[in-house]
């Protein structure tokens, strides 16, 4: 596998849809970043389709997590 390119800071560097989702990925570690930024197309395209969903539903989701203790994202 090759290595993903990487920003100016030596970080991974992630598909812009990350950020155009909203996905918090600048409190991500080195490590989950570079998961993230080897993604293959459909892999992100899944995520993005699952965050998507969460967000239809956030008021319910924001509910359950504050009884559940988390959520996704």
């Amino acid at each position: 596998m090759t290595r993903p390119p990487e920003s100016g800071d030596g970080r991974p560097v992630l598909p812009d849809a990350l950020y155009e989702a909203g996905l918090p990925v600048d409190l991500l570690s080195d490590e989950q970043r570079l998961v993230l930024s080897r993604l293959t197309p459909h892999e992100l395209e899944v995520l993005l389709d699952i965050k998507s969903r969460l967000d239809a539903v956030e008021p319910e989701v924001q509910a359950h997590g504050e009884i559940a203790g988390g959520a996704l994202f």
